[in-house]
């Protein structure tokens, strides 16, 4: 990848953007007045609930609010491909690379909200396993609706759901007990969790007559049910009722309705049907028995559905939770009979309809019976029926999903800020004692029990080289007490720094990571370039001769670029030092090679994998280019952080990092979740990109990063706070991590600082 003709860097530029200064930051906001949704699920012409449901949604939010976009992915089966309409596309659900284009697809189209309809059995893998890599990939905010909660799930079924609800931004449940068991059993927080019943037709009360007419059923008495057949309905339970209740009502004649399952089409074919139809003939209501064994289209079925009396749903699972068919029967006006299952046991309280004793075919006759002897009872039953389904009708359903749609969509508020506001550094200071800055926070209290780092002891050294909020004394207090971290850090036995240090001041290793190693040296030089005081130059000094030999053992390429840029900062100051000189020109051809080895056409990294702080690598081949007067270093630099800032971009056009979940994660990456670390890498290394290039692009993607921490991100989210200087620790798939840790305090911090000094537009 390189630069455009003109000099630009398109793809990373921010719209009508002139912004390079803190004076002139100006985060994005967001028009919420047409909302662009991806919906993903089963579609028609595939023949299941989910399919009817999905494409329910579908008609009904463009029909009922066209404001909203939507984008229809459709997973597809290919054992039985099907021919759809014009959809976004289609995911084969047994497909990782399916997922993955899918996922990248829904990405770049900048769509506000993803929402999935979730069953087991429609995805691929054990259990439908597959979705959990497939929403881990998805930027925008995930409205999940899960069509199945098991009360006793196995660990592998739990598993996933849990992790769906961890992606999710709300969750859409259509009952009570739904909702109940997500919170309960499954952690959902209560805030996420929007009950919107099953939606269902609008349609006149009190037609049986005209449809009864039009199927030739005039002065019967029709039972009805309808549906995808198979085992599980409880149908035989009608048919064993109807011998009594013909007896009783000789013009009653019960109709069911629908094709039999596909899939059990596909491994029984159909003999549950021919069950269900031996039975009625030995039971002698072959006569009072109309099978249409048809998968109807939804008008033909609602005219069906008129012409019906009592519609019955027996079913033999108490557990489900939610029955299309039963929120039509209600919708249209129809006295219901069932079973005591979750959804009948919620859609038919306070006299809506009549629940029997499961399993029992005597029950069923008994209320069929009782009804059809009092029709002034069986029109009252309707019209309940039909006036509880007013709450469901489809404008309804669509009414509410939208308010479910915005409460999900990132509300970004414009903020701005000016060069005379700098983070206040009471967030700091409270993670601080007289050993060093704690690491860890729970909210914005310090966490002492995970003990204190080298990393953050040095992060907040240079915080203290370059802030302009501390008077000399307090600044030279407070920097010598990390500069004394860094100090005792050093191990002579080793000849390394440590890393991690308890609450109760024993380290915890006698050789910290290769990183914090690095980090370290960087800090060094990093204070004998920035700090204002002559004596702490010279420890660093000092301390920093002592160190530099560690650079022979790194092999770490982000360990390496932290060194690098320590160097850099001491060459700036000291040209004719030796040793730096040699680690820049070591470290610049380490990278260069690596560049080199893992480059494809589309992977313009120095590794197969994204990890954390992914700039620094090409800021530090850059600036060794620099100094080192390197063409090739400086353009395999400037190539490397071309492409690592235009994956860091959105196609919103906001600052959207790679995420930790990233990590050991081959030729991808993922958006969560995203650190304050990351921004500030970004920040100074768009900084060596100005110096190489001239290019006001660069100084565009700093102010995106900066902006990023007040709310220019993917979840609208503002993480810093100017007042105190704490910062949040980053953003999950809810929005912002709440907890306020050294790392993201001190990244927001010196991000300040880097763009503070970052120069004009030439």
């Amino acid at each position: 990848m390189s630069m455009e003709a003109d000099g630009r860097l398109k793809d990373v530029r921010l719209p009508d953007s002139t912004a390079c200064r803190l004076s002139s930051f100006r985060s994005h906001s967001l028009s919420l007045e047409a909302p662009r949704i991806a919906l993903i699920g089963n579609y028609p012409p595939r023949r299941c609930g989910i399919a009817t449901f999905t494409g329910d949604v579908h008609e009904k939010l463009t029909r009922f609010h066209p404001e909203v976009s939507v984008d229809l992915y459709a997973l597809e089966d290919p054992d039985r491909p099907l021919k759809y309409p014009p959809i976004a596309g289609t995911i084969s659900r047994a497909d990782p690379q399916s997922y993955l284009q899918a996922a990248q697809r829904i990405n770049r189209s900048a769509v506000d909200v993803v929402w999935l309809q979730h069953e087991y059995g429609i995805f691929g893998g054990t259990y439908g396993d597959m979705v959990c890599d497939f929403v881990d990939m998805l930027a925008a905010p995930l409205i999940l609706t899960p069509h199945t909660v098991l009360a006793d799930p196995d660990p592998k079924q739990r598993a996933i759901l849990e992790h769906l609800i961890a992606r999710s931004s709300r969750i859409m449940v259509m009952s009570a007990y739904s909702r109940d068991l997500l919170a309960e059993s499954y952690g959902a927080p209560h805030e996420l969790l929007d009950i919107v019943h099953h939606g269902a037709p609008y349609r006149p009360f009190g037609r049986q007559a005209e449809f009864k007419a039009r199927l030739g059923l005039s002065d019967r008495n029709v039972l009805m049910t309808f549906g995808l057949l198979s085992p599980g309905k409880g149908l035989e339970l009608v048919i064993e009722a109807l011998p009594e209740i013909v007896r009783q009502h000789p013009r009653t004649i019960y109709r069911i309705v629908g094709a039999t399952h596909p899939h059990l089409l596909a491994s029984e074919g159909e003999a549950y049907r021919e069950k269900l139809l031996l039975l009625a003939e030995e039971l002698g209501v072959s006569g009072h028995i109309e099978w249409d064994a048809r998968f109807l289209d939804t008008d033909e079925l609602l005219d069906q559905l008129e012409a019906c009396d009592i519609y019955l749903t027996p079913y033999l699972n108490l557990q489900q939770s939610t029955s299309g068919t039963l929120s039509y029967a209600v919708a249209l006006g129809k006295a219901v009979i069932a079973t005591p299952y979750l959804h009948a046991r919620e859609l038919l309280t306070d006299g809506v309809g009549c629940l029997v004793e499961p399993d029992s075919a005597s029950a069923i006759m008994h209320t069929v019976c009782h009804l059809l002897d009092n029709p002034e009872e069986l029109q009252s039953l309707q019209r309940r029926a039909y006036e509880r389904g007013r709450e469901t009708i489809w404008p309804r359903f669509a009414d509410k999903t939208v308010k479910v749609i915005e409460s999900a969509i990132a509300h970004r508020k414009e903020t701005a800020t000016s060069d005379a506001t700098h983070p206040g550094l009471s967030g700091v200071f409270a993670m601080c004692d007289s050993v060093g800055i704690l690491q860890h926070a729970t909210g914005i209290v310090p966490e002492r029990a995970h003990g204190y780092c080298l990393d953050d002891n040095a992060r907040a050294l240079m915080l203290m080289n370059v802030t302009n909020g501390l008077s000399r004394d307090d600044r030279m207090r407070r920097s010598l007490t990390f500069a004394s971290f860094l100090q005792d850090a050093w191990n002579e036995e080793t000849n390394h720094f440590r890393n991690f240090m308890g609450f109760d001041r024993c380290w915890a290793e006698a050789q910290g990571s290769d990183d914090s190693n690095g980090r370290a040296l960087r800090a060094l030089g990093h204070t004998l370039r920035h700090s204002t005081d002559p004596g702490l130059r010279r420890w660093a000094k000092r301390l920093y001769d002592t160190a530099l030999p560690l650079t022979m053992t790194l092999d770490c390429p982000r360990a390496t670029a932290f060194a690098m840029l320590g160097a850099v900062d001491t060459l700036h100051i000291l040209p004719d030092h030796g040793a730096s000189y040699d680690l820049l020109s070591e470290g610049a051809s380490f990278l260069h090679r690596l560049l080199d080895v893992s480059r494809r056409p589309d992977w313009a990294w120095f590794e197969t994998v994204l990890g954390y702080d992914n700039p620094r690598l090409s800021e530090a081949l850059i600036e060794a280019g620099l100094i080192l007067e390197n063409k090739d270093f400086i353009e395999a630099g400037v190539e490397s952080l071309l492409w690592i800032s235009k994956q860091q971009v959105s196609e919103n056009g906001w600052f959207s990092p790679v995420g930790s979940d990233s990590f050991s994660k081959p030729y991808r990456h993922l958006p969560f979740d995203q650190q304050p670390l990351e921004a500030l890498a970004a920040i100074e290394a768009a900084k060596s990109g100005y110096a190489a290039t001239a290019n006001s692009s660069w100084l565009d993607h700093a102010n995106k990063a900066w902006s990023w921490f007040f709310g220019a991100n993917d979840r609208g989210v503002s993480l810093a706070d100017l007042t105190t200087g704490r910062c949040r620790d980053g953003i999950n798939p809810r929005g912002a991590n709440e907890n306020c840790g050294a790392e993201s305090i001190l990244a927001f911090q010196l991000s300040y600082y880097a763009m503070a000094a970052m120069p004009e537009e030439r």
